[in-house]
């Protein structure tokens, strides 16, 4: 049994929420944890004054499932709105508590929440005081016009000191690229400058400070606009060296950093932590498999699901246009069977956005080729996301005619570069570490060479 199964969170996200009065009591944040038969599953139901409600998993990355909340004679009852799941239990006599039932598909889990949000421990996060500067900074992008917020740390003294930008993954992101608490940007940034690196770390577009712009037009060929106004920004500083300006991209933002150094030859070096080397149809049809089978699913299941989505990507691809998109994955959906009303369908449709087509058609190999300063790749062998093997094995080849690339595959690490069990997802948020030591020492290190050349 899944907790929550993706039907459940698929269609609790699309669904109204049904609001209830006389919940004055128990508005507002309740924290609980699931233990279920997969593990501990951390759930937050958030209350409105009107009785209408969400709940979020944040183990397995969803918000805002919609739901509705009753109190009546001291029991508060909540509801997904759409499939029977709830929890009901009795408040305590202070109020900072709930204690109950989750039912769920005729299996019943006791469940406790409460007003305190539960407290993580994340011992890598660095805590002041700090042995160097931070700057809170802004620039524009003179490409969309946006304003983009970010944070410069400086090493002590006058400089002028190499940089890197850090680039994140896909999502709207914080500067810190904060996941499951985790916030590995903060970690690798105070990592280097206290080595004497300066850094720049970014909100994403509609993160934080950065402005959000039109997302009809946000996608990697935009993302890269953003970071080469970043890298300008440094360029202007007397305190930065602009010759030894470098970019360190995780997952996405390792497609993203060969975009703008094939396009900007002044780039120093580039640091590629779990990015994609594949086309991007062959990307997301490896992704899906391998956690479709880490997630335990019948070979038979697989093989179906599998079908259907290279179907979708297929569609999706080959489209001339965002209309022509929607066009061509409403047959195949109907061809396949899924209902009108279904919420999946507005999920496969999203493929057919100006973004999805690039990534179903993104070819980072012809970046790749263009870029002839030092570069690291490194990956997970237990990253079910972009699987370092087949990814790294196609970076090396694309980079062929490149003098300084260092290639490494690091054994137990997932996508996040985390000691991993599974590899899953779900173990991100459960995993105390935020990035293996031997991960963070070869990014340092590697980077602390490259940036001290000349």
């Amino acid at each position: 049994m899944r907790f929550l199964p993706r039907a459940v969170v698929a269609a609790a996200l699309f669904a109204p929420a049904i609001a209830s009065a006389q919940v004055g009591p128990i508005v507002g944040d309740w924290y609980g944890t699931l233990d279920t038969p997969r593990g501990k599953l951390p759930v937050v139901f958030h209350i409105k004054p009107d009785g209408s409600a969400t709940l979020d998993s944040p183990r397995q990355m969803v918000k805002g499932m919609a739901a509705s909340a009753t109190l009546a004679d001291g029991k508060m009852t909540l509801t997904l709105s759409a499939a029977p799941v709830g929890f009901e239990g009795t408040v305590s006599a202070d109020g900072q508590a709930v204690q109950g039932e989750w039912s769920q598909g005729g299996a019943v889990l006791p469940l406790t929440i409460s007003r305190a949000a539960p407290v993580v421990n994340r011992p890598q996060t660095p805590k002041p005081p700090f042995p160097y500067r931070a700057e809170e900074v802004s620039y524009r992008n003179p490409a969309s016009g946006l304003k983009l917020a970010a944070t410069l740390t400086l090493p002590e003294g006058p400089g002028p000191f190499p940089a890197v930008v850090l680039i994140s993954g896909s999502g709207t992101q914080d500067r810190d690229e904060t996941i499951f608490d985790h916030k590995p940007f903060l970690v690798i940034a105070d990592a280097l400058t206290r080595k004497g690196v300066a850094v720049l770390r970014v909100d994403d577009r509609g993160a934080g400070g950065s402005d959000k712009g039109d997302p009809a037009t946000a996608g990697i060929p935009a993302f890269a606009t953003d970071v080469a106004a970043g890298v300008a920004f440094l360029r202007a500083r007397g305190d930065i060296d602009p010759a030894r300006i470098g970019l360190i991209g995780h997952s996405e933002g390792g497609q993203i950093a060969p975009l703008v150094a094939a396009e900007d030859p002044r780039i120093a070096f580039l640091v590629l932590m779990a990015a994609p080397g594949v086309d991007g149809t062959a990307l997301l049809l490896a992704q899906n498999r391998a956690l479709f089978i880490a997630n335990g699913l019948p070979a038979d299941q697989v093989e179906i699901m599998m079908k259907n989505r290279a179907e979708w990507f297929q569609a999706a691809r080959d489209a001339q246009d965002v209309d022509d998109g929607r066009a061509r994955l409403n047959a195949v959906l109907d061809r396949q069977g899924l209902p009108a009303t279904s919420p999946q369908r507005a999920q496969v449709l999203a493929l057919s956005s100006a973004a999805g087509h690039y990534m179903l058609n993104a070819r980072p190999a012809d970046a790749l080729a263009k870029v002839k300063v030092p570069v690291l790749a490194i990956g997970g062998s237990k990253d079910l996301q972009v699987d370092a093997k087949t990814n790294l094995a196609a970076i090396r080849a694309a980079l062929a005619g490149d003098a300084d690339v260092t290639v490494k595959e690091l054994p137990g690490l997932n996508h996040l570069f985390q000691t991993a069990d599974t590899g899953l997802v779900v173990e991100y948020g459960q995993i105390e570490e935020t990035i293996a030591p031997v991960a963070l020492a070869t990014i340092i290190d590697w980077t602390v060479a490259h940036a001290a050349r000349k």
